[in-house]
């Protein structure tokens, strides 16, 4: 059986994903917003405290061979995952915008305020003791999360693809967890943990992160970091 698939999500934080979470009813007292450099002069431009950050990235070989001997690795060697951590698993096509969503707010619901009748809380409370396959059959159910996925893709700055177009840029998110810095991508088995982290360090201890995907694929350049930070308007 084919897996489902939805339209991409355009890579503009103003348009897709600032209108996607307003739609689905979490408060704008946090903003998403672009991470203009790396160097320590734009970062510190970013609003703080920022509590996720987004990267998009090409899904490239050197990549997907790294990958492969990541999950070998930590499945070999093991790694400890905080069981507070919440982890989707992505099984749908084109959804990795949504599931990087998911796994910024899931993670940050102790800052984050959503408006009562909030589908996105709903979704984070119904899947709260789910395992990360459960969430994702459930994720596949969820029309209003489905629907304002689909508005959101058409709402970006260029044309959006088609549904069955290959298209091979992907968004993971990092989130601070008991003072840990975790990947969350929902192509992967399992969360990776990082380094210690902290509130003040957040950001910082990301870019990190980023900087390692960014080395592996230095001729590349279609990468876009995003910082969910508390709004400073």
């Amino acid at each position: 059986m084919d897996c489902p698939r939805w339209l991409p999500l355009e890579s503009n934080p103003e348009v897709s994903f600032v209108q996607f979470v307003n739609c689905l009813g979490m408060r704008p007292t946090w903003q998403f917003g672009d991470v203009y450099g790396l160097d320590p002069e734009l970062l510190s431009m970013v609003p703080r405290p920022v509590c996720a950050v987004l990267l998009l990235f090409p899904v490239t070989e050197k990549y997907e061979a790294f990958k492969q001997e990541e999950e070998e690795k930590l499945k070999d060697q093991g790694q400890e995952v905080s069981p507070d951590v919440y982890f989707i698993k992505q099984t749908i096509g084109n959804a990795c915008g949504t599931i990087g969503l998911i796994h910024a707010v899931g993670n940050n619901q102790a800052h984050l305020e959503f408006e009562p009748d909030s589908p996105l809380k709903k979704f984070l409370e119904q899947t709260s003791k789910m395992t990360p396959e459960e969430r994702a059959a459930f994720l596949e159910k969820d029309e209003s999360i489905r629907v304002t996925h689909e508005s959101s893709a058409q709402e970006g700055q260029t044309e959006a693809p088609s549904l069955d177009e290959k298209v091979n840029l992907h968004f993971i998110a990092f989130v601070n967890v008991g003072g840990q810095l975790y990947e969350l991508d929902g192509r992967k088995p399992f969360p990776i943990v990082h380094r210690k982290t902290s509130e003040d360090t957040f950001l910082e201890d990301a870019v990190e992160v980023c900087k390692i995907f960014m080395a592996r694929d230095p001729q590349e350049v279609r990468f876009t970091i995003i910082a969910l930070s508390k709004d400073s308007y």
